[in-house]
Parts: C-alpha cells; structure tokens; sequence
C-alpha cells in the first residue's frame, strides 16, 4: 500500500482582514510578498489552519518576513499633536476666517459681512479648513509609522476622523471634544 506524503495544502493557505473583509486563501509566499512591499504590517490580523483565532501577523510564524531595520510606529505620548488642537479650535477658527473673508470682499463693510456669513454664503472656508486640518493631520501620522488606513476615509468627517485617530492612539478624547464644543459655540 502505497502512502500519500504530499502536505496538506489548505494548512499553508493563509486569509488576512482588510477593511472588515477576510481576503484569501493564499500561500505563504503570496502573503511573504505582501508583507515586504508593505500592504501587510505586523498589526494585520491573520488566520490559516490550526490557529484558534485571528492573530497579530506578529504572532506568527509570518512575523520572520517582517523587516526588522523598519522602526515600529511611534505610540500616541510621541505624536506631535499641534496640527489636531488646530484641528479642534477648527470650527471657531473657520467662522472666523468666514468673517474675515466677509469683511474683505463686502469692502469693510460690517453689517454686510455679518450677514453674509450668519446665511452661510462663506460656510464653505469652514468645511475646507476642516477637511485641509484633518488631511495634514493624517499624513503626520502616516509619516510617524502609524498605520491610518482605518480612519483617514474619514477626513470628510470630522469629529468621527477625531475619535478614530484618539482611539487608534490611545490617546483621551480631549481634542474630539473640543471640536464637538467649538461646533456648538459656532452654531450660535
């Protein structure tokens, strides 16, 4: 009788989470590739056979095809945070903007400008200070290690985009308050 050595296959195919989706089966060659041009990093959860559960790409035995020289992220104490306290006052230093840009284009007229920006006709300056803030802010991040992939689609909105990068940081929420309360404030 003649025995079969062949491995089982499915137990080398590997799946990994991105964006909520379970993407695979691949090989373990295929998720080596992945993982040195970058598309997987060592906070990417994974699964093949055998595993009880989802893990940290770094729990396992794919943690071998990370490159070391790479520094880790930075962690949220080491974050500068100049660009979101900005981002916080955001809704206040839009309307101020708004009142600025008022002012100029109605020629020094007060009462004109005044106007103008309590119906909203320069609303727009607010909403791109916000979202140009939230962008900057992402890419400070990105450039500090830390992966955004799961809140920078959230630039168009704010306080979420502020909650998220609080949460992924582990950092208080202070500056998504602020921006709440600086909302608020603009509102009357």
């Amino acid at each position: 009788m003649e025995q079969d050595f062949t491995l089982d296959k499915s137990s080398n195919e590997w799946f990994y989470e991105k964006n909520g989706e379970r993407i695979g089966a691949i090989s373990e060659a295929e998720m080596q590739e992945l993982i040195q041009s970058g598309i997987l990093s060592s906070d990417t959860v994974v699964w093949k056979k055998g595993l009880t559960n989802w893990k940290k790409l770094e729990q396992t035995e794919l943690k071998q095809y990370i490159d070391d020289s790479v520094p880790p992220p930075l962690t949220g104490q080491h974050i500068n945070n100049t660009v979101v306290w900005f981002l916080a006052f955001a809704p206040i230093l839009g309307l101020m903007l708004e009142y600025f840009v008022a002012g100029v284009l109605s020629g020094g007229n007060v009462e004109l400008a005044a106007y103008k920006v309590q119906e909203g006709y320069y609303f727009l300056i607010t909403i791109a200070l916000n979202i140009v803030l939230s962008i900057m802010d992402a890419n400070r991040l990105e450039k500090a290690g830390i992966s955004t992939e799961k809140f920078k689609g959230m630039v168009w909105l704010v306080p979420v985009y502020l909650f998220q990068r609080a949460k992924a940081l582990n950092q208080n929420f202070a500056y998504f308050i602020v921006w709440i309360v600086c909302f608020i404030l603009m509102l009357y």
